[in-house]
């Protein structure tokens, strides 16, 4: 089949992209590697069956052209820092609901099937309730996550209105290889790992308490596929239905990596979400979602990629 994935560069896209190639399936990748890295997909380039367009899905007109003759579109190209859209909103709101509208009017036009639209389990924001539930009111804190919030809506819209099949996907908290250690915005993970392989102490914001719900980026890249696939439309929780603190993170690591120093600790961040897990059971329903990667397991293959 013949996708085009937007902001498949980055480091979730690159993921997607490399098993949809390896599938044998034709990809265009758009992303303005502005996050993106060329590296994470130049493996792929030689194929015939991927191509490479520097673009911005800001670019409407240009979408048009991209589109043509695709089956399908997964959109993930995004501001995909929630403290960078706090800093910078206007640029939020442009590229990353400006552009998922740009991707849905274009998929619309030239006949597109479907789309899959990467969303966020940041717009559930700190509102009480655990597990959390598609169904469960949401309370979007940052730029980054009202974009996100009303990027499903508008899925929702042209499902409804113009009969484009589009789905969207709430993550939790990804990682895996190619995420950037060295960004001011870097996710836990990576930063931890940097750290520790340089001999040097995990920090750690606040009591370490505070939990998330880990899921491993190949579990992420299935559920996508899945959600094409499938025929479901609507919101999805993409996680591992498993909450880990991050000072159980930070011991998991520990051993894995052999570094024997204790977290320092720093002050908190103000409201920073306490705890975070998902129920996955509509994924696991609709979908057919099922994780296949521990959190032990996930952090092993990310720290043997690195070596």
């Amino acid at each position: 089949m013949h996708f085009v994935v937007t902001g498949g560069a980055g480091f979730i896209g690159s993921h997607l992209c490399e098993a949809l190639a390896h599938a044998g399936h034709h990809v265009v990748i758009i992303d303005d590697l502005s996050s993106g890295r060329m590296e994470h997909i130049a493996p792929l380039l030689p194929s015939p069956r991927v191509s490479f367009i520097q673009d911005t899905v800001q670019d409407f007109s240009s979408l048009l052209d991209y589109f043509h003759g695709a089956d399908g579109v997964f959109h993930l190209a995004a501001m995909v820092s929630v403290p960078r859209s706090i800093a910078h909103p206007l640029a939020s709101h442009e590229v990353s609901l400006t552009g998922t509208l740009n991707v849905l009017l274009a998929a619309r036009d030239t006949g597109v099937k479907r789309v899959v639209h990467a969303s966020s389990a940041a717009v559930y924001g700190n509102l009480p309730g655990l597990p959390k539930r598609e169904d469960m009111p949401v309370d979007p804190l940052s730029p980054y996550a009202v974009a996100k919030y009303a990027g499903e809506r508008y899925c929702r819209v042209f499902s409804l209105l113009y009969g484009l099949q589009a789905v969207s996907l709430r993550f939790f908290n990804v990682f895996g290889p190619r995420q950037d250690p060295c960004s001011d915005y870097a996710a836990v993970i990576p930063r931890f790992i940097a750290r520790m392989r340089a001999g040097e102490a995990p920090l750690i914001y606040g009591d370490g308490g505070q939990t998330r719900d880990f899921i491993y980026v190949k579990d992420v890249v299935t559920a996508m596929i899945q959600a094409m696939e499938s025929g479901a439309c609507g919101v999805f929780n993409v996680a591992s239905g498993t909450e880990t603190s991050v000072n159980e993170l930070a011991s998991l690591l520990s051993g894995l990596i052999g570094c024997r120093l204790d977290p320092v600790h720093c002050p908190g961040r103000p409201g920073e979400v306490r705890r975070s897990v998902a129920d996955i059971s509509l994924a696991r329903t609709e979908l057919g979602f099922s994780p296949r990667f521990s959190l032990k397991e996930g952090l092993s293959d990310t720290l043997a990629s690195m070596e």
